[in-house]
């Protein structure tokens, strides 16, 4: 299931235009467009979760599947032996922007606490 207004939701049905960098039938990973690194994904299942607080047991093989895929794309973009980050934030006070449960790759530069 997908949200009509969901800015994510949107990205992933391709209503608006994003530079991806994956794609399957279950999630998408997308370059952020205020990178906050010199590699920088923003990566979502395609079905609409608010947040981390919405997934259950049901959704275990599709967190697995992103965590996988997240792995791949830091090796692809050349970040596995100098190190990344993988941020999600949940909530208001948890720092999340958008209500839809995603995932921040960062890397390609030394990441400090105030990254991410």
């Amino acid at each position: 299931m997908q949200v009509e207004d969901c800015l994510f939701c949107k990205i992933a049905r391709r209503d608006i235009p994003s530079e991806i960098a994956y794609e399957d039938d279950e999630m998408i990973a997308f370059k952020d467009i205020q990178p906050l690194a010199p590699v920088h994904l923003v990566i979502i299942p395609k079905i609409h979760l608010g947040s981390l607080n919405d997934v259950t047991s049901a959704h275990e093989l599709l967190i697995g599947h992103i965590f996988g895929v997240i792995r791949r794309l830091a090796e692809e973009f050349g970040v596995v032996e100098s190190g990344y980050r993988v941020v999600t934030n949940t909530g208001t006070d948890g720092g999340q922007v958008v209500g839809h449960l995603h995932f921040h790759l960062l890397g390609g530069q030394a990441l400090n606490a105030k990254i991410g």
